[in-house]
């Protein structure tokens, strides 16, 4: 996207009537469109600071202001001779663009940092669209065998407004027949798959959570929980505290829990109902404890079996 957009500034007579604005554009698009994501890195701490904090403070209000403001200033200094005023513009573009991009998908952000910590999160569009991405190479393509590159993006960029409400669109038809289907719906949660035609639902209504996918015009449910309320226990409110666990509620809408007893230890874990797939549901938190309430070890992530479950937790220090 950030060459699409790159692309699409030639269309600006001061950026393309100097070469030193152009490269800096190229460049300053290209880094406004990927600063965002630098907390990419907190995945290497581990996942509970990850899942926590990525898509958080990078994406928020202050950060899109400064992103663009840090990266023209650097590239004043390796590109004395370009306009200032342009590149930043258009970094600035790059910068806002890739964090609205983000509040269609699933995953959200919080964009509106500062003022809420509230994720949004409308959705309609997976977190790697390969009709998007396709869409851009073919574009870039088109561009590199000699178009012109302004017409090209425009183009580019119509259609994707057009696919977009395409996207809105099918979200709404599924939860019109949720809504008809469950009259006692609280909350949906309707979000794309790889697949354009499918979609994961999780649906929240006054006693159940029902699981389930659409495909294509049709609904189905996979799994029905009851809705119980998290208890008041001291072994719940101790592994409330745990890193990984806070980080999990801090970030799932919807959840269902267990408590087991073993001899040596007690297990707690939140099981997120978003993300079903192929019978599992591989986004959890777990925290175990002694019967003294210590906890031994916890974890939380993206896990696609238990027995792989199991491995990380027997791996995890006790």
């Amino acid at each position: 996207m950030g060459i699409a957009l790159g692309g699409l500034a030639t269309l600006d007579p001061t950026v393309s009537a100097n070469t030193a604005t152009l490269d800096a554009v190229m460049i300053g698009v290209m880094a406004g469109s990927l600063a965002p994501d630098l907390d990419t890195v907190l995945k290497l701490r581990n996942n509970a600071q990850y899942i926590r904090n990525h898509r958080g403070i990078t994406h928020s209000i202050p950060a899109v202001i400064l992103w663009p403001l840090l990266i023209v200033l650097i590239l004043s200094l390796l590109l004395p001779g370009a306009n200032l005023l342009h590149l930043w513009m258009w970094t600035f573009a790059g910068v806002i663009i890739h964090v609205f991009v983000d509040i269609f998908n699933a995953y959200g952000t919080q964009a509106l940092r500062p003022f809420t910590n509230k994720w949004i999160a409308l959705g309609v569009i997976n977190t790697f669209d390969y009709v998007i991405f396709s869409a851009h190479v073919l574009a870039i393509l088109i561009w590199f065998i000699g178009a012109e590159p302004g017409p090209t993006f425009i183009t580019l960029y119509v259609l994707l407004a057009f696919y977009y409400g395409l996207r809105f669109y099918m979200r709404h038809q599924i939860a019109k027949k949720l809504r008809k289907q469950f009259p006692d719906v609280i909350k949906l949660n309707i979000s794309p798959t790889l697949r354009f035609t499918h979609w994961h639902l999780a649906v929240t209504t006054e006693k159940y959570f029902h699981v389930g996918r659409a495909i294509g015009e049709e609904i189905f449910i996979y799994d029905t929980f009851d809705k119980v309320p998290i208890p008041e226990s001291a072994v719940i409110e101790v592994a409330k505290k745990d890193e990984n666990l806070s980080a999990f509620l801090s970030f799932s809408p919807i959840y269902r829990w267990e408590l087991d007893e073993y001899n040596d230890h007690i297990e707690v874990r939140f099981i997120d109902l978003r993300y079903r797939s192929k019978d599992y549901y591989p986004f959890v938190a777990v925290v175990q404890l002694d019967y003294d309430l210590n906890i031994i070890c916890s974890y939380t992530g993206w896990i696609f079996s238990e027995k792989k479950l199991r491995k990380k937790l027997d791996y995890l220090p006790h």
